[in-house]
């Protein structure tokens, strides 16, 4: 991404020749081998069938019991598992970003956490403390991915609030925060000193065992910020549930207030808006300066959302206007003035702002494009472009090769914990999934292409 010793560049110009659209026609297949594009189409369109998404936990489980743990777990390594995650190993995922270095993308990498509400192993504190040991070693790792093959400025990873910190809490701390009044005890400022100085807070909203284990919380945050920022990786925290939205924004404010400083090559930790809800563009533009009248620098990864279902479901159960857009395209005009916002920012305000157009949608990402040639934003400057591991390659690969910076989202780890996370992330991502029929039309013309001989 962006680096510390670039000028501050003011008001941009355009660039110079005309402007020439990307085309996303599956063209950029051709730098993928016949087995690759076979197992990613066969993977989408079972990923697109509904009853393998809403029982797919059900699914894994009967399969265990048919064909045994092996054969069961060969099956999925070689279809989703291998299709959406890097691998087991620290060395299968060197692997596999060597794959996608070589086609011009780079690694965003994510630790897959599963938090069970009604497990004691899964909500305690030593599984807290697992966790922050492995976004430690993520750190770790996506640093030494870019060492390989690149200056450090490239390095970005995803964080998980509520792999560090209770969903409990962050229901409790949203509560007060949207009380009429709120609390002057829960400001960026103080949780930001707390996390720097090791001091104990007593918030009088919490108990004594919530006080403790949000101090814990904070510190764990801490910790991993702290290492980030020695091993020069941005932290990209993920998007959550609303009901504990203003808990998370809250935490990455106070996270935001301690590393995102101009003068240390911030921001180090970058909040993810979500498009889908109605607020989001007021609150962005809420966010964005006020971070500037703060002095920090703002990082921002923009997607539209993936709850959009449960959210919906969870108002209509609690009698509450819906907080989300009422349709898709309502969604992708929300997205569209959330880039126009933040692209003129980048425009005016250079490295201090930075941006992930996280999207799946090729209008989007046309949109970004075009808008980055007409304000004059450089392609490896601070707007960068994501996408998930094994889907969207037809824009993810026509983007790499035009010399844009490329993300792709890449879980990793063992068998048991990733499928449980890919499952239910399939579930949230229902509409991406089913609406990927493009993709699966460009990926099977290519096959077909290749089958019959003809030249590309």
């Amino acid at each position: 991404m962006v680096w510390t010793h670039l000028p501050l560049y003011g008001p941009s110009k355009p660039s110079t020749g005309g402007w020439q659209p990307l085309r996303f026609d599956g063209g950029a297949f051709h730098l993928k081998g016949t087995a690759e594009l076979t197992r990613a189409l066969l993977v989408l369109r079972l990923c697109a069938w509904p009853p393998l998404v809403t029982h797919g936990l059900a699914f894994q489980a009967w399969s265990q019991r048919l064909l045994g743990s092996r054969l069961s777990g060969a099956l999925l390594r070689s279809s989703i598992y291998g299709q959406f995650v890097a691998g087991e190993t620290a060395e299968e995922v060197r692997g596999c970003v060597r794959q996608l270095q070589a086609l011009g993308l780079q690694p965003l990498l994510a630790v897959p956490t599963e938090e069970e509400p009604d497990s004691a192993a899964k909500t305690g504190e030593a599984w807290y403390e697992e966790n922050l040991s492995a976004m430690l070693r993520c750190v770790d790792l996506s640093r030494a991915l870019v060492d390989a093959h690149g200056p450090a400025r490239n390095s970005l990873m995803q964080l998980k609030v509520t792999a560090l910190t209770s969903t409990q809490l962050c229901k409790e701390l949203s509560a007060w925060i949207q009380r009429p009044r709120g609390s002057s005890e829960l400001s960026p400022e103080k949780l930001a000193e707390a996390m720097d100085s090791g001091r104990n807070l007593q918030l009088s909203c919490l108990s004594t065992e919530q006080n403790q284990h949000l101090q814990a919380s904070l510190s764990r945050l801490h910790q991993v910020a702290q290492h980030a920022r020695s091993k020069s990786v941005r932290l990209l925290v993920d998007a959550e549930y609303t009901f504990i939205n203003p808990a998370l924004s809250l935490l990455v404010a106070a996270l935001a207030t301690r590393w995102n400083s101009p003068e240390e090559g911030g921001p180090w930790v970058w909040n993810t808006y979500q498009a889908y809800l109605k607020d989001t563009h007021k609150r962005l533009e809420q966010d964005v300066e006020a971070a500037h009248k703060a002095g920090l620098a703002f990082g921002v990864k923009l997607v539209r959302g993936a709850y959009l279902d449960k959210e919906r479901s969870v108002s209509q159960l609690q009698g509450k206007e819906a907080c989300t857009q009422p349709d898709y395209e309502a969604t992708s005009r929300s997205y569209s003035r959330c880039l126009e916002l933040m692209l003129r920012r980048v425009s005016n305000h250079g490295p201090e702002c930075h941006l992930m157009v996280a999207s799946h949608n090729e209008e989007s990402v046309r949109q970004a494009t075009k808008r980055m040639w007409e304000l004059g934003i450089p392609l490896d400057g601070p707007v960068c472009f994501g996408q998930l591991l094994g889907m969207c390659d037809h824009v993810s690969l026509a983007l790499g090769q035009a010399g844009y910076m490329v993300y792709k989202s890449i879980p990793y780890g063992c068998l048991e914990e990733v499928i449980p996370y890919l499952i239910r992330r399939a579930q949230e991502n229902r509409s991406v999934l089913q609406g990927a029929r493009r993709e699966q039309a460009l990926l099977s013309q290519e096959l077909w292409r290749r089958l019959l001989g003809r030249k590309a």
